[in-house]
């Protein structure tokens, strides 16, 4: 940055903090040492490319949105290390097989393929050395980078926002946590014949490994190419579960990257893996959610907004103008819902729409609102399926779904 301002400076420019930071030879910069790191500074570089990809130019999403797939295994000596820290030096005993080169690799741990002495095939999540001593000073890090570039106003008190990124980021690096909600979900989902839930493999299961069966499948992103049919499928599957998550299990996975998303070519089910981001949702949030569809989907704009501002996302001392502008953008939302039929997600004027209100709002300054922390991650989670209905141009009846929880 400082070579980059010199260089300005020197041809007559006056730049800007921000307008350095986010050059695109500083996002390569960036995107490697992010890969590197892996933890939480990783977390950030693959939640700014999903849910940034609006602020950001393209090619600084694009080079970000590597970090969602690139990141750097273990050496092997350094993997060995951590397996035998948690399963003793006579490990191998356990394990007919165990493929040293990871099947995948993410920003917390990597997955190994193995099959144990008495032939069962599993996936093994063993976690980086050293990431969860990171987190703290990695997460603080982040914040003087947010300061640094000037995107957050300073009246904006982002403290609380992480502390709980903190949290969330420990409890995802708990490993038996992550267990006890796999083996959860994979109960609260037994009778749901289209999704496969791994099974957990308990005695071999650490603070710091993971043991679940091995299932075989794709990448969701890979259904591209599929049916308009079988992508429609997909998608409801998808809202149904989120829906089933908020307002009958009151337990959601709110970690929306597409890689925890997977397709079973043989049974046509949908694979669900990493619950490290699940979280309880309260039933007054859940229940105040439910108002707020109601009201939505009757056109009660006043109920509506007294379920918005028992939820959070504004309060009631709020300018008049700015609630009427963001219960204008909640009719905006909604009116797709109100229509019979399915919504075509490969129709973006909605969402440009809102965005465009959304971005209005930013450039304003004047109406910054950290919404309770519950809610962020619900509308991470509402994000997440919503750009997959996107990316998969997916048509769904989405009011029809929400009817029955309502």
């Amino acid at each position: 940055m400082l070579l980059e301002g010199a260089k300005r400076l020197a041809e007559g420019e006056r730049p800007k903090i921000s307008d350095m930071l986010l050059t695109p030879g500083n996002a390569i910069k960036l995107t490697n040492q992010l890969a590197n790191l892996r933890g939480a500074a990783m977390k950030l570089g693959q939640m700014l490319s999903m849910d940034a990809s609006d602020f950001l130019p393209p090619e600084l999403t694009e080079i970000l949105a590597r970090l969602r797939a690139d990141a750097q295994y273990m050496p092997q000596k350094q993997l060995l290390k951590v397996i035998s820290s948690q399963y003793g030096s006579d490990w191998q005993d356990r394990f007919e097989d165990f493929q040293m080169r990871p099947v995948a690799a993410a920003s917390i741990g990597q997955v190994h393929r193995a099959t144990t002495a008495d032939g069962r095939d599993l996936a093994i999540k063993v976690q980086y050395p050293g990431v969860r001593e990171s987190i703290d000073s990695d997460v603080d890090n982040v914040a003087s980078l947010i300061n640094l570039s000037g995107v957050v106003p300073k009246s904006l008190d982002i403290a609380p926002m992480l502390s709980e990124a903190k949290l969330q980021l420990h409890q995802e690096a708990d490993y038996e946590q992550e267990a006890a909600y796999l083996k959860r979900f994979g109960k609260l989902l037994k009778d749901a014949p289209d999704f496969q839930v791994p099974a957990l493999h308990k005695d071999l299961t650490t603070g710091h490994i993971l043991a679940m069966s091995y299932i075989d499948s794709a990448p969701i992103e890979s259904m591209e190419s599929a049916s308009q049919r079988e992508r429609n499928r997909i998608i409801k599957l998808l809202f149904s579960l989120m829906l089933r998550e908020l307002f009958e299990f009151r337990l959601m996975q709110t970690d929306p990257n597409f890689a925890n998303y997977r397709y079973n070519h043989e049974t046509r089910q949908l694979v669900l893996l990493d619950f490290g981001a699940t979280r309880t949702i309260p039933k007054r949030v859940a229940n105040q959610y439910r108002k707020l569809v109601i009201a939505g989907m009757a056109g009660d704009r006043e109920a509506a907004q007294k379920a918005a501002i028992k939820i959070g996302l504004f309060d009631d001392s709020a300018a008049d103008h700015h609630q009427e502008a963001i219960m204008d953008m909640f009719e905006m939302a909604m009116a797709p819902l109100r229509k019979k039929g399915p919504i075509d997600f490969s129709d973006n004027a909605i969402a440009q729409d809102l965005r465009d209100e959304g971005m209005r709002f930013a450039a304003a300054r004047d109406f910054w609102h950290v919404p309770p922390v519950d809610t962020v991650f619900i509308h991470r989670k509402f994000g997440g399926v919503y750009m997959l209905a996107n990316r998969l141009k997916a048509k769904v009846d989405v009011g029809a779904l929400l009817k029955d929880y309502l």
